[in-house]
């Protein structure tokens, strides 16, 4: 499945235009569980402490960084190597067992995306996204990494967040918005096994007091100076509530990644 994976991602690049060079620290990998509701397939979303940790008071899927004991053979570099994908899949695993006490096998995770923070952030965590169904079973939460967890519908999971009264960070966000159309949990696995895994190599700009999140195959992309320039959209605008995510890729465009 990991070699699957890699040619999919076609050697992941983490470089960024206006990359100052600055490192990926940690390799991390995040699991999307999914559990069919009559109302619609509900992720399983879980809060982070107020006041410690990473994404502090934000609901975040399951995951963690990938340790040595995860088959990471080196340190990580600016493009993923030959095999980080399968020290991935291995912490995802691991990590969704010791934050839920729910256990999964490799096999059972869907590759869906690699994100990579802007140049700009100070401790840049490469990040594999995975797509699972929830293996039956009760929740018990690591108190020291979630302080709450809950099932959820991804498109009330933006209500929420629309609404003021869920924090949620761009990956997460952008994650739910691309689930909030599936009907069932064979759907979303289904539209994940048959397309290719997205590469989420993000720049953020500074625009009018707030940040707005760019990605391959926007026209401003490469130039802050085009971002109110006609053209393709892959960007995701946090400056005000509701976010809003633009991708209207130009056919002709030889940067649209498909």
């Amino acid at each position: 499945m990991g070699s699957t994976a890699e040619r999919k991602l076609g050697g992941m690049a983490s470089s960024e235009p206006g990359d100052d060079g600055r490192a990926i620290h940690r390799v991390a990998a995040t699991v999307v569980l999914l559990r069919d509701a009559d109302a619609g397939p509900e992720v399983l979303m879980l809060e982070r402490p107020h006041d410690r940790g990473s994404f502090a008071g934000a609901w975040v899927f399951p995951g963690g960084s990938v340790d040595l004991e995860d088959g990471l053979a080196t340190l990580p570099e600016r493009e993923a190597k030959p095999g980080e994908e399968n020290a991935a899949r291995h912490a995802a695993v691991r990590e969704v067992l010791e934050e839920t006490a729910l256990e999964l096998a490799d096999d059972q995770l869907v590759l869906v995306a690699c994100w990579t923070p802007p140049p700009t952030v100070p401790r840049r965590f490469r990040t594999w996204f995975y797509y699972a169904r929830a293996p039956r079973g009760d929740i018990v939460l690591s108190q020291e990494e979630s302080i709450d967890s809950r099932w959820i519908r991804p498109a009330e999971a933006l209500e929420l967040h629309a609404a003021g009264s869920l924090s949620l960070v761009p990956p997460t966000w952008v994650t739910l918005h691309g689930l909030a159309g599936d009907r069932t949990v064979a759907d979303a696995l289904q539209r994940a096994e048959a397309g290719a895994s997205a590469d989420f190599a993000t720049r953020m700009v500074s625009v009018d007091g707030g940040h707005v999140f760019l990605w391959n195959g926007d026209v401003a992309y490469e130039d802050d100076a085009l971002m109110d320039t006609a053209g393709s959209r892959h960007r995701l605008d946090t400056r005000a509530l509701p976010w809003t995510y633009h991708r209207a890729i130009d056919q002709a465009d030889p940067a649209d990644p498909g």
